[in-house]
């Protein structure tokens, strides 16, 4: 096979041969009624949606979603988007892969950010919110799955330990941000930035390709975090025999439902307390800072300075002098 060429380095009418991680496949007609292949192919810089025309229910079959694939094919540029088309895809062999391709995040990476969660949380100084997290990070299975994680299916951090890296640098804004607003709270902040996503631990599932769970695309991260919070009180009060105060919890758990800060997106409360104002719009920073950078890093047009235009956000992107 030649030489890989990552998502993010492929160039219009590039032929293409090499593995990628295959998600999200769909068999469906077209205007014609001829059936095709779409499927999403991924490694560690990114997707790109691919199509194989005149597909059968075979070439369907012969694959499933988190599988690695070989594909056979060239990109074209559509409508200012990079798209695939494949004249073949098969189930990859095990010595055909190299899964450093497909980490977004090494080990090492891993590790530190996990370290440096520890010791961020290591600062919170409130006794109740420190036998809370104690309760959270002693659970080695917890900790595990929060450290490999994703963020989220698409928009931000999508990606393995996606999640770490996003709960760790919304920490970091909070050591930032807090002690320069003094009517905030910063523990009771740190808590809800380490929280705010937790549950998306079950309501993902990520062993290969991201997918959402049963559990999760019925309840949502919200709703289960707020399961996880009661157990980890009950867990702690067990413990020590300490009653847990509930205003403070009920602040915690505010803090998760109404991160999202609107309605329309997803939120079941507003942000009514100072903190959950902040963490909302620190949250929002860094998954959007993390959004449009690869919005930008993804690009196809690399002799211009400006990204095409795109349909979610409603904009172009400038990236720079080239």
């Amino acid at each position: 096979m030649p030489d890989r060429r990552f998502v993010s380095q492929l160039a219009h009418n590039e032929p293409v041969q090499q593995v990628f991680l295959a998600s999200e496949k769909l068999l469906r007609p077209n205007k014609n009624g001829n059936l095709y292949l779409q499927v999403d192919l991924s490694d560690r810089s990114g997707s790109i949606n691919t199509r194989m025309w005149n597909a059968s229910e075979d070439d369907y079959k012969a694959f499933e979603n988190g599988d690695f694939v070989v594909v056979d094919g060239a990109t074209q540029l559509f409508q200012g988007t990079m798209q695939l088309i494949a004249n073949r895809i098969r189930r990859a062999r095990p010595d055909e892969v190299c899964e450093a391709d497909f980490m977004t995040l090494q080990s090492a990476d891993v590790d530190r950010m996990r370290a440096r969660l520890v010791e961020i949380l290591a600062k919170i100084q409130t006794p109740p919110l420190q036998r809370l997290v104690k309760a959270f990070v002693d659970d080695q299975s917890f900790m595990d799955k929060f450290c490999l994680a994703p963020a989220g299916m698409k928009n931000h951090h999508a990606y393995k330990s996606g999640l770490l890296e996003h709960v760790v640098s919304l920490m970091e804004l909070v050591l930032v941000v807090a002690p320069r607003y003094p009517q905030l709270d910063g523990d009771k902040l740190l808590v809800g930035a380490f929280l705010h996503d937790a549950a998306k631990v079950d309501e993902l599932s990520y062993e290969r390709d991201i997918a959402y769970t049963d559990e999760g695309q019925m309840l949502g991260h919200m709703i289960m975090a707020i399961t996880m919070v009661d157990d980890k009180v009950r867990e702690a009060i067990r413990k020590d025999g300490m009653p847990m105060p509930e205003k403070l919890i009920t602040e915690i758990k505010h803090m998760i439902v109404s991160h999202h800060g609107e309605y329309e997106y997803g939120s079941s409360k507003l942000p009514m307390t100072l903190e959950a104002v902040a963490l909302h719009h620190l949250d929002n920073l860094d998954a959007k800072l993390a959004s449009f950078t690869q919005l930008i890093k993804d690009c196809p047009n690399a002799d211009s300075p400006w990204t095409q235009y795109f349909t979610q956000i409603g904009r172009k992107l400038y990236k720079g002098a080239i």
